[in-house]
């Protein structure tokens, strides 16, 4: 067992620090529009269209996060189809629709594609979604890929269902390399009442509670507009650490609450590294927060990485947070249909045990359970002149940072 994988065991961490600031264009589609269009170049193919259906947060509290996926995936296709947008003559034709995060509206949306013919589906930013959606892959047989949500129980959900991004345990085995010893410690987290935010709070219980750590949750509906009361429960039980988990519009006050009941000057605060738009919220404590990190950018540097940075700018858009998971979404599309054209179970035999480069390096989905095996970062933010922009500290191999196996249901 590797020193980092003993510190992850040993130490924990929950995932996104703070929410959109805003929401990015959406490439490809002027607003509104839910239709099916083609992807990636102009010179696609002639032959009948591969159908992928893609849904996910167009609109609603993870808007920002969804548009990044979305023009990530346009890159992502690009790159893996050199350029034309097909899979041997055949053009990939992606018809979206928007859950808003509605887990009810997500299932909707997948069981009308899927009586449509599409064979893959896409998508879900939410951890919620996602965990409503997958069954029907395997009700359906049919190829689901889960974007930037993170809950743990994704992998090994079934076998028709797999990931692109990262998820809960790699953000708390991350953490484990930046993180003491806590035993003895009061650990709070602060998290929303949510999918994502039980999943962090699960994962802190799990490993700090069994290594001597009183572990606490200060939960937070997610529409909660007065958070006073919740940052008043933090300071109160005065924590030795306090763990952040939050996603959604309502961050900005967050964390203005916190420092307003002087959090941030009586207890270390752990969290992960969010979108752009957030860095600059934390204001004077922006330099005193230990980030962990699946993706930023300047995390890393290969083809990979250049392809999705040059395929952003033709969008107008910059490398972010969850571009990578879009990418890497259209590099496992494309391979799948490489593999298998219109064959469902050929599919997933190809995206089993592939190993492949993507913008933040080495990947690998583990065939026992779909897990997404991936570098992870730790990061902190500088100031330079009026900007906040993250700094790598450390680039954590795939294996330090691995799951452990789930089984499939």
């Amino acid at each position: 067992m590797s020193k980092r994988w003993s510190l992850a065991l040993a130490s924990v961490m929950i995932t996104l620090s703070v929410a959109a600031c805003g929401s990015p264009g959406q490439p490809g589609a002027p607003a509104g529009d839910n239709g099916a269009r083609s992807t990636g170049g102009a010179s696609g193919g002639s032959g009948a269209p591969y159908k992928v259906g893609l849904v996910y947060s167009k609109s609603g509290p993870l808007a920002s996060y969804g548009a990044q996926y979305r023009q990530g995936l346009t890159a992502g296709i690009d790159y893996a189809t050199k350029g034309t947008g097909a899979v041997a003559g055949h053009p990939i034709q992606i018809t979206e629709q928007d859950d808003a995060g509605d887990p009810a509206k997500a299932v909707a949306s997948a069981t009308d594609l899927i009586g449509q013919g599409n064979k893959i589906i896409a998508g879900s930013t939410s951890s919620g979604v996602a965990l409503q959606v997958a069954p029907l892959a395997k009700d359906n047989k049919i190829l689901f890929i889960s974007g930037p949500a993170a809950a743990d129980a994704v992998t090994g959900a079934n076998r028709y269902t797999f990931r692109s991004g990262r998820q809960t345990y790699q953000d708390v085995a991350t953490a484990g390399s930046i993180l003491g010893d806590v035993k003895g410690k009061k650990v709070t987290v602060l998290a929303q009442d949510s999918a994502f935010g039980k999943a962090n709070v699960a994962a802190v219980t799990a490993i700090l509670g069994t290594k001597g750590a009183t572990v606490t949750a200060v939960e937070v509906p997610a529409a909660a507009t007065d958070l006073t009361p919740f940052a008043t429960k933090v300071k109160d039980g005065s924590p030795d650490l306090l763990f952040v988990a939050w996603a959604g519009a309502n961050a900005t006050s967050m964390w203005t609450t916190l420092g307003q009941q002087g959090v941030f000057d009586s207890t270390k605060v752990v969290t992960g590294l969010d979108i752009k738009a957030t860095h600059a919220l934390f204001g004077e404590a922006a330099t005193k927060i230990n980030f962990l990190s699946h993706f930023f950018e300047g995390a890393a540097d290969n083809a990979a990485y250049r392809a999705l940075d040059a395929g952003l700018k033709k969008q107008g858009a910059t490398v972010d947070l969850f571009t990578n998971d879009g990418f890497v979404a259209g590099q496992m599309i494309v391979h799948a249909l490489e593999a298998g054209g219109g064959d469902v179970d050929k599919m997933v035999t190809s995206l089993e045990g592939w190993k492949f480069d993507g913008p933040k390096g080495g990947l690998e989905i583990r065939a026992e359970d779909h897990a997404l095996l991936q570098p992870m970062f730790t990061a902190t933010l500088k100031k330079e002149g009026s900007n906040v922009v993250p700094q790598l500290v450390d680039t954590l191999g795939a294996d330090a940072v691995a799951p452990p196996v789930t089984p499939f249901k």
